[in-house]
C-alpha cells in the first residue's frame, strides 16, 4: 500500500482550524465550538481535490498554558508535523499576529517542511488590505480564506500541494475491518488503542473525557489491516452539560454505526454501571457484533474471573454470547487475543448457513421441544431461511405468528447460536405467514410442509 500525502493544520487556539478540515474535507469530521482548546487529539481524514488524493491531519490548538492537556496537546501537534509532508499553518485574519502565532510560525520553519500559511475568516475582499501584517511570520507562501463560507479552500490546497510528489497509485482502504473502542470515560480506550499502534496516537490523562473526537487509526496485525476508532466516553445525561459532549456522544453513536465490530471496554475493578448497559443497549440496537474488554485486570485483587464475567452475562443478556477478554491496557496483557476475537466474531457476522442445514437444526430443536399450544392451536412451522448477513437475517415461515411466544423465539435462536457459533453476534430472527396455496388440501400436524419449496438463499442485503 503506497502511503498518502499527508498535510497537517496547526496553529494556536481558535483560528478555525477544525471548521477549515471540515470544510477541506467537505463533511464534519472535526467537532467545532466558539470554546477554545476543543480539538486535542490529531484528526485524520482521507480527501482529494481535482483528482488528487492526500490525508488532512487536523491538530489542537498550540500555546494554551492555563489548559490541563496544554503540553499533550503541544506534543500532538509535534508529531503530527513531523509525520506530515506539507504543513498549513492557520491565523485569525480578523485579528493581528499574536506571540502565539509567532512561537509557532518559529516551530514550523525549525521543521525544514513545505509551509503554507492559511488567513482565516477572510469573508471579503475589503479584509484583505491587513494580510500583509503576517508577513512578519517568514512565510511566503500566503493565501486569504474563509473555512465557513468555502473561500479559497481548493487554491489553499493547490498550494500546499505544489512541489510534492503525489503517488500515482493509492489503495482504497474502504474494505477493512472497522473496530470501534467504546465506554464510559476513563476505563482505558485511548491508552488500549496507543498500545496497539505502538504510538501516542490519542491523549492519555487520568482525567476523565480527555477523548472528545472519534479517532480513525489503521492498525496491522500479522499483515492484517484493521480500522481502529477510539471514542469519547459516555458519560449520565446530566453530566451531558458542554455542547462539545453532546457532540462527542453523538459522534460515539456514529462510530457505532460504521463499525463492523465493537470493543466494550469495562474497567475491571468497577465492573458494568449503568452507562456499560446503556452502551450495550446501543450496540444491540445498531445490531453489531461485540467483544467485552475488562481492563484493568493487573489492578483487580480478591475475586475470580469467572464470578467476574457471571456478574456481566447476569446483567446484560446481550452480553451473555459475546466474548470475553481480561487485558491490561497499560501493560499490554492479551492485546493479541483482541485479534483473534475480533477475526472470529467477524466470522460470525459474514456467516451464512444454508437453507438444508438450517432446517436440520430447526427440526431438531422442534424434536426436542414441541411448540406450545395456545387456545387450542398449535405453531405449524414450515421451513427457515436466511436473507441477508452483517448480521445474520433469518426468516421463519409458519402458519401464525402470533402462535410463536417470545420464549419460543429465544429457544430457537438458542439452538441456532448452539449449532452454528455465532460468537458475540445479534441475531435477526423474524416470523412470516406461508401464504395458502390455492386448491392445496390443509395438512394436519405440526412438522414440516415437505410440499412447499425451499426458496434459495439470496444475495446479502
Amino acid at each position: 500500500m503506497k502511503k498518502l500525502i499527508r498535510i497537517a493544520l496547526v496553529g494556536r487556539p481558535n483560528v478555525g482550524k477544525s471548521a477549515l478540515f471540515n470544510a477541506i474535507c467537505k463533511k464534519k469530521i472535526s467537532i467545532v465550538d466558539e470554546a477554545e482548546g476543543i480539538t486535542r487529539d490529531r484528526l485524520y481524514a482521507k480527501t482529494e481535490s481535482f483528482g488528487t488524493p492526500f490525508e488532512l491531519i487536523d491538530t489542537g490548538g498550540m500555546g494554551r498554558k492555563d489548559d490541563p492537556y496544554g503540553d499533550l496537546i503541544y506534543r500532538q501537534a509535534e508529531i503530527a508535523i513531523k509525520e506530515a509532508d506539507s504543513i498549513i499553518m492557520v491565523v485569525d485574519g480578523t485579528a493581528h499576529p499574536l506571540e502565539l502565532d509567532m512561537q509557532v510560525a518559529r516551530l514550523l520553519h525549525r521543521s525544514k517542511k513545505p509551509i503554507c500559511l492559511a488567513i482565516n475568516k477572510i469573508d471579503n475582499r475589503s479584509q484583505q488590505a491587513t494580510l500583509y501584517e503576517f508577513s512578519s511570520l517568514g512565510i511566503e507562501k500566503m493565501i486569504p480564506v474563509s473555512a465557513v463560507h468555502g473561500y479559497q479552500i481548493a487554491e489553499l490546497i493547490e498550494i500546499a500541494l505544489k512541489d510534492i510528489e503525489v503517488p500515482e497509485i493509492v489503495e482504497e482502504e474502504n474494505l477493512l475491518p472497522h473496530v470501534a473502542i467504546v465506554g464510559r470515560p476513563n476505563v482505558g480506550k485511548s491508552t488500549l488503542l496507543n498500545a496497539l499502534v505502538g504510538d501516542e496516537r490519542s491523549i492519555v490523562s487520568p482525567l476523565a473525557g480527555t477523548t472528545r473526537d472519534s479517532i480513525d487509526t489503521e492498525v496491522v496485525f500479522k499483515d492484517k489491516s484493521y480500522v481502529f476508532i477510539d471514542t469519547a466516553g459516555i458519560r449520565k445525561k446530566q453530566k451531558e452539560r458542554e455542547v462539545v459532549e453532546k457532540f462527542a456522544y453523538i459522534r460515539t453513536e456514529a462510530a457505532i454505526e460504521r463499525a463492523s465490530v465493537c470493543l466494550l471496554m469495562i474497567d475491571a475493578i468497577q465492573g458494568i454501571t449503568t452507562e456499560e448497559k446503556k452502551i450495550a443497549k446501543m450496540i444491540e440496537d445498531a445490531k453489531k457484533s461485540c467483544v467485552i474488554l475488562l481492563n484493568k485486570w493487573d489492578l483487580a485483587k480478591g475475586f475470580r474471573m469467572e464470578h467476574c464475567l457471571k456478574g456481566i452475562e447476569d446483567e446484560v443478556p446481550f452480553l451473555a454470547h459475546c466474548p470475553k477478554i481480561c487485558i491490561s491496557a497499560l501493560n499490554k496483557r492479551n492485546l493479541d487475543k483482541i485479534f483473534q476475537n475480533v477475526d472470529e466474531v467477524l466470522a460470525s457476522y459474514e456467516m451464512r448457513v444454508t437453507t438444508g442445514q438450517l432446517n436440520k437444526c430447526l427440526t431438531n430443536a422442534m424434536q426436542l421441544y414441541h411448540p406450545p399450544v395456545l387456545g387450542g392451536k398449535r405453531l405449524r412451522v414450515y421451513y427457515m431461511t436466511q436473507v441477508s448477513t452483517k448480521p445474520p437475517h433469518f426468516v421463519l415461515f409458519v402458519n401464525k405468528p402470533n402462535l410463536c411466544e417470545p420464549t419460543y423465539q429465544k429457544y430457537l435462536v438458542n439452538k441456532l447460536r448452539e449449532t452454528f457459533g455465532f460468537k458475540g453476534v445479534p441475531l435477526v430472527f423474524q416470523l412470516k405467514a406461508k401464504q395458502p396455496q390455492k386448491n392445496a388440501p390443509e395438512q394436519r400436524g405440526g412438522g414440516m410442509d415437505r410440499d412447499l419449496q425451499f426458496i434459495p438463499d439470496s444475495e446479502d442485503e
